[in-house]
């Protein structure tokens, strides 16, 4: 799957239940979007029970975190391998939230990326400012500071979200201007090959836009992704 097909990721959080397959029943059954893949990560306890049902349609499962390690005495936490089992197809790593509430580092994110393709799966591999950085003026070296400790070093298959903490789940978003200076900015570090989502209180009224910014190949959706007509609204922008 090239940069030319957009992917809409879902990260669903600490959210969901097994009353919620009803929201994967409605991706599935609505119409394969036009020019876009759809991914949903939701909790762990759910992942086999929706690659089960997904298997064979137009949307693939993924899960939000990991462990680095295969195995081992590590109470509470999976493995990409076991994530993997469960039928996920990518594994998001270095979100904010697991770097803010759990202290997370670049090398923690790196050793978790490279753990999701050691499991032969695909790492979404998150990045992004605080307020404080970009009104320091410091978002671009804040950037390429986080890819260069958090990437391993020679892992091509991967993928970049950009999500500026100060915009996940607040209502604000970056003008078009600063996403694009960003993306453009990460495209020169990975290359051609690698997609970069934008996350970041993405919805259907502004996805549209956000998604036609150059180097913008999809985006990582929080809130907006746990109901199927928002999501498909915004896969509806990739068109």
């Amino acid at each position: 799957m090239g940069t030319d097909v957009k992917l809409i990721a879902g990260n669903w959080k600490m959210n969901g239940l097994k009353a919620s397959l009803s929201e994967l029943e409605a991706l599935i059954a609505a119409p394969a979007p036009a020019g876009c893949e759809l991914l949903v990560c939701p909790p762990a306890t759910l992942i086999a029970a929706f690659a089960a049902r997904a298997a064979g349609s137009h949307v693939t499962i993924g899960g939000q975190d990991c462990h680095w390690q295969v195995s081992g005495a590590h109470t509470g936490d999976l493995s990409a391998e076991m994530l993997a089992d469960a039928g996920a197809g990518h594994i998001i790593v270095g979100h904010s939230e697991r770097r803010t509430d759990h202290g997370e580092t670049d090398a923690i994110v790196n050793a978790k990326a490279a753990a999701v393709a050691r499991a032969g799966l695909t790492p979404i591999l998150c990045i992004g400012e605080t307020l404080a950085q970009r009104e320091a003026g410091e978002t671009l070296a804040v950037i390429r500071r986080q890819l260069a400790g958090s990437v391993p070093e020679g892992l091509a298959a991967l993928v970049i979200a950009y999500e500026p903490v100060w915009a996940i789940g607040t209502g604000l978003t970056p003008t078009v201007a600063q996403v694009a200076e960003v993306h453009a900015a990460i495209r020169a570090v990975v290359g051609a090959g690698v997609k970069i989502l934008y996350g970041g209180s993405v919805k259907p009224s502004n996805a549209a836009e956000l998604l036609a910014v150059p180097h913008v190949d999809g985006a990582l959706v929080g809130g907006a992704s746990l109901k199927a007509a928002d999501f498909l609204g915004i896969a509806a922008g990739a068109s």
